[in-house]
């Protein structure tokens, strides 16, 4: 046991390197952003070694608000589109469902991104450009951070929490907006389905992004199918309607006869918006920051 723990200390100080399609990437593992009930909170930096622009993007590591651990290198070819274009990604996983409920989610990847504006410099990432996306519950958790930042809690002792919760555009992949139904019980299937939603259903206005959309919120881009049956499109249409209302960009993209997840010219059309929004608004090709410039 000593050995394997010391393994796993040693992976978090330093970053390994692989290899993907001719370009050097930087993997650091297992960066420890917090702890509960004993048990680290955890996220993964992949940065692109030839061309970072020093624009950071999170990803929302939840499906159904589960959110496991993988190899890091398992991930890199997904994350390939993006490192590419010159982002570092994080890969943000959260107090995973059953044992913890949506809010406790949503309080973990707050936390996840202060600490990340506060460990910016050593990703060499802007802190006031980061984005985040996600599908489903992870969009769910991208349309969290995009409308209820705060600015940190400036006597707090953590130098953590004293961090802006702040992202600077967000995607959300089919997305669930209003949480409200699923948790009262008007929708009792997807209660008994998703334990994650089995929580005080006071707390549903606070975790449904729907209802905290502000002129300062996010730009955000939504995409959804409309064929989807977990996860109607209504969702998406609404958060846009409430964002347009309030002056914040925002659009959708409908995939015509799609389900809840793409495939194929669907899934290339879905990524190619992606990073097309995040170029747009977080900026391209700018200098990288750092402690190593």
């Amino acid at each position: 046991m000593g050995r394997i723990a010391l393994g796993l200390a040693l992976a978090v100080v330093f970053s390994t390197r692989c290899w993907a399609a001719g370009e050097e990437v930087e993997i650091t593992p297992d960066v420890v952003y917090g702890h509960k009930d004993g048990m680290a909170l955890t996220y993964d930096v992949f940065r692109p070694k030839e061309n970072a622009s020093g624009l950071g993007v999170l990803f929302m590591v939840s499906g159904g608000w589960y959110s496991r651990w993988s190899p890091p290198e398992s991930r890199q070819a997904f994350f390939k589109p993006m490192l590419d274009r010159g982002f570092t990604v994080l890969a943000v996983r959260h107090g995973s469902a059953p044992r913890y409920k949506v809010p406790e989610a949503v309080a973990d990847v707050r936390l996840a991104v202060r600490h990340i504006r506060l460990h910016a410099a050593d990703y060499r990432i802007d802190p006031e450009r980061l984005g985040v996306y996600g599908m489903s519950a992870g969009g769910h958790l991208s349309l969290v951070l995009a409308t209820t930042a705060d600015a940190g809690d400036s006597a707090a002792k953590d130098e953590v929490l004293r961090q802006s919760s702040r992202v600077a555009a967000a995607v959300a992949y089919y997305p669930p907006s209003d949480l409200r139904a699923w948790v009262t019980g008007e929708n009792p299937k997807m209660r008994t389905d998703y334990p994650a939603l089995q929580f005080e259903s006071n707390l549903a206005d606070d975790v449904s992004p729907l209802l905290h959309v502000t002129q300062d919120d996010a730009p955000t881009l939504l995409i959804h199918g409309d064929k989807d049956l977990l996860v109607p499109i209504e969702h998406s249409l609404n958060q846009r309607a409430a964002m347009e209302k309030a002056g914040v960009p925002c659009e959708l993209i409908t995939i015509e006869g799609a389900a809840h997840g793409f495939k194929g010219e669907d899934a290339q059309r879905a990524l190619k918006a992606q990073v097309a929004w995040f170029e747009k608004y977080l900026g391209a090709g700018r200098r990288v920051v750092g402690k190593d410039q």
